[in-house]
């Protein structure tokens, strides 16, 4: 298999479409003052823009379906996905009745960042993998900054660290969707 990305323009453009309204989500994390607030307010307007933008690409030509490797294939993101959300949903009640609720934000983003893992074979987008990589680094970050007591938030650390790392991933696959149509 080759190194660089063998994702089709529908691909890309819902891979920007998706990370565009995650990174949002991740930009509205943080509870900060200005300057930061109006920053963020910036990231997520982006995101939203790129989102938008993402599923414009995403739209299929005429005649074009999904075949029984596309259904294949959508079933086991399906699963991975699914598998993401229910290893963060039970950290985070986890975490919630040890009364350590400060991590929560620090351990969903290290669930997104592993759960691309096994998505960049599935999608053919091996640079999955690094981005995997550094939203893990944000949430351990975060967990450090969580853990002695910063006056920095860690949601603070992993809203605005997830959130510019899936915009700027976002913004990369909408150039690549562009580039494929």
């Amino acid at each position: 298999m080759s190194n660089m990305p063998t994702n089709t323009r529908h691909q890309a453009g819902l891979t920007a479409l998706y990370l565009g309204i995650f990174a949002t989500v991740w930009f509205s994390v943080p509870a900060v003052e200005q300057p930061w607030r109006a920053l963020l307010v910036v990231g997520s307007v982006a995101s939203m823009i790129t989102a938008v933008l993402g599923g414009v690409m995403s739209g299929r030509p005429r005649g074009e379906g999904g075949g029984a490797q596309e259904r294949a294939t959508n079933r086991r993101y399906l699963l991975i996905v699914v598998a993401e959300f229910a290893a963060a949903g039970l950290g985070a009640v986890l975490l919630a009745a040890a009364d350590r609720s400060e991590y929560i934000p620090v351990l969903v983003c290290a669930v997104v960042g592993l759960h691309f893992f096994p998505l960049a074979p599935l999608l053919r987008d091996p640079l999955l993998r690094p981005l995997g990589v550094a939203l893990c680094v944000v949430a351990a970050a975060a967990g450090l900054v969580a853990a002695f007591g910063s006056a920095v938030s860690a949601g603070r650390v992993v809203g605005t660290g997830a959130g510019l790392l899936l915009l700027g991933y976002a913004v990369q696959a909408l150039v690549r969707a562009y580039r494929l149509a």
